[in-house]
């Protein structure tokens, strides 16, 4: 047997032993979306967790929703309510968010290999790009030229730092992503010298720690850095996007993260900034810490088979939808995500099964060996932590299975 990672806080059944999503049955929501996979998504718990980050973080940080974590349109209506900015990386992204409610002048375009159509329609359109090399920059200065408007340009920064214990390292050491800080002083120059309107850096070393000391010592390397690059350009960016990196507990043994402790830590870090920053902003960018939790992967067992032993539920969805609790999307080491028989939700396991897809691949695994409660065909599964890199990092026309639906509650 092999343990699954922690269901996250505030699920529960009612009377039935059914699990209840946003306060409705598990069950009737399936029914109510037609059919199975089905992501469901919390908007009580999206709402929750931003008014934690705001409660922890100082006051005068500004809040940005990474849209790449989950860009589903209702879900992102609801976010853009909420939150000051939102940061999207690619142009299908962006006109997403010009439909979310958000003004377009609270947009920041990051990613490497943006296209010129991209860039134009960002220049267009008044959101910031967050530009990752100088030719990117001279591409942009020519666009907002022949178009006759200021661009609204800023600098990602490649750091000489990353995020320790950080699941992806965004920084330190050669990178796709940003200019190398050496490099930013001479290029930020440049862009005011050619009249663009300089919005500041973006710098982001890595992301799902779950380490409140090491996020803090990040966020205090990067203020330093911020202050040391305003000295070396003789101007102050008006805005630091310090980048996120606050993870959830996905795996057995996990722990979530001390959120309060790395707001106390950042207050802490701006009240001692260097005085070249004494009138720049500061941003938090988060996507997974926001949506993740929030979110459950729904899927109907359609069969329940033994082979040498081993019993398996093989259900609807699978790795097309649900990648990265499949352990294929960057885990080195397969573990199993939170997951849950729905309709007997709290029950104590009575075997051990292995969770499978409906792929033709030896890969399409949902949980490896876990103890559940007895499940039979038709019960529904419920994989946790959901909300963020599910549906759209997932490759769903794969075998022609095609997506899941969604549902925001």
């Amino acid at each position: 047997m092999k343990p699954h990672g922690p269901i996250p806080p505030g699920f529960a059944a009612d009377a039935d032993g059914m699990l209840l999503i946003g306060d409705q049955r598990a069950d009737e929501l399936a029914d109510a979306a037609g059919d199975t996979p089905l992501f469901v998504y919390d908007s009580k718990m999206l709402t929750a967790r931003v008014a934690a980050w705001r409660a922890a973080m100082p006051h005068d940080v500004q809040l940005h929703y990474a849209m790449k974590a989950n860009p589903y349109g209702p879900l992102l209506g609801h976010m853009a309510m909420m939150v000051d900015g939102l940061d999207v990386a690619s142009g299908g992204e962006l006109r997403a968010a010009r439909t979310s409610g958000m003004a377009t002048g609270h947009i920041s375009f990051a990613g490497p290999g943006k296209r010129d159509r991209e860039i134009e329609a960002a220049i267009k359109a008044g959101a910031t790009l967050n530009l990752e090399s100088a030719g990117e920059a001279q591409r942009a200065l020519a666009i907002g030229a022949r178009l006759g408007i200021v661009p609204q340009l800023a600098v990602r920064v490649n750091p000489d730092f990353d995020l320790k214990g950080s699941g992806m390292k965004m920084g330190g050491g050669a990178k796709p992503f940003g200019v190398d800080s050496g490099e930013v002083p001479a290029l930020v120059r440049r862009l005011l010298d050619a009249g663009a309107d300089w919005q500041g850096f973006h710098i982001f070393a890595g992301s799902q720690a779950l380490d409140a000391a090491a996020i803090a010592e990040t966020q205090a390397q990067t203020v330093a850095l911020a202050g040391r690059l305003a000295h070396e350009i003789g101007t102050a960016p008006p805005l630091v996007n310090l980048g996120g990196g606050l993870g959830v507990p996905y795996f057995p043994g996990d722990s979530a993260v001390d959120v309060a402790a790395v707001g106390r830590a950042l207050g802490e870090t701006l009240a001692a900034r260097d005085p070249a920053l004494a009138d720049s902003r500061f941003a938090m960018e988060l996507g997974r810490w926001l949506v993740a939790e929030a979110g459950v992967y729904l899927t109907r067992i359609v069969d329940r088979k033994t082979s040498h032993g081993e019993t398996f539920l093989v259900t609807d969805g699978g790795l097309h939808h649900q990648l990265a609790a499949s352990g294929n999307f960057g885990t080195v080491i397969r573990r199993n995500y939170p997951i849950a028989v729905a309709n007997r939700f709290g029950a104590d396991p009575v075997e051990t099964v292995s969770v499978v897809g409906c792929l033709c691949t030896p890969l399409d695994r949902l949980g490896d060996q876990v103890a559940l409660p007895r499940a039979d065909v038709g019960d529904l599964v419920a994989i946790f932590q959901a909300g963020a890199y599910g549906a759209t990092a997932s490759p769903s026309a794969f075998l022609g299975q095609g997506p899941a639906q969604e549902m925001l509650v």
